[in-house]
C-alpha cells in the first residue's frame, strides 16, 4: 500500500516517503562530487556545508562514464556517449565523508547525467 486516504486527508507510509529530500532545493546546486574512497557521485549538494563532509540528494554514483574526457568535461558539457555510462539507480540521500572534489555541474551537464539509462550489474 503506497497511500491510505482518512477523511479526506492522504498519509503516506513513512518508509515510502520522500521526507529526506528537500522539496525546496535552496542552497543547493546539482554537482559532481569526489570522495577519497568512496568513488564519484552526481546529485544536490548542500553548499552550505563546507569541510569534507556533505550530504547529496537524488544522487547517482558514476561508476564508468564514457565521452567525456574528465569529471570537469561530464560536469559542463555531459557524456556524447550515454549508451556506454554505467550509472546505477539513483539514491534519495547518501552522506559522503571526504569529499575532496566539488564541480558545480551545467544544465546541459546536470541533463546529460540524469538521462544516462540506469545501469545494474544484471546488464551485460
Amino acid at each position: 500500500m503506497s497511500e491510505i486516504e482518512i477523511n479526506g486527508i492522504k498519509y503516506i507510509p513513512k518508509n515510502e516517503s520522500n521526507q529526506d529530500v528537500p522539496k525546496n532545493k535552496k542552497g543547493m546546486e546539482y554537482c559532481i562530487v569526489r570522495t577519497y574512497s568512496a568513488g564519484v557521485f552526481a546529485g544536490w549538494y548542500d553548499t552550505r556545508i563546507k569541510g569534507q563532509e556533505g550530504t547529496i540528494y537524488n544522487a547517482r554514483r558514476l561508476w564508468y562514464w564514457d565521452g567525456a574526457a574528465s569529471l570537469s568535461e561530464l560536469a559542463v558539457n555531459g557524456t556524447r556517449k550515454p549508451e556506454n555510462c554505467k550509472f546505477p539507480v539513483e539514491v534519495k540521500k547518501i552522506i559522503l565523508k571526504q569529499i575532496i572534489e566539488i564541480i558545480v555541474c551545467t544544465k546541459k551537464g546536470k541533463d546529460s547525467i540524469e538521462g544516462v539509462p540506469v545501469w545494474s550489474a544484471t546488464q551485460n
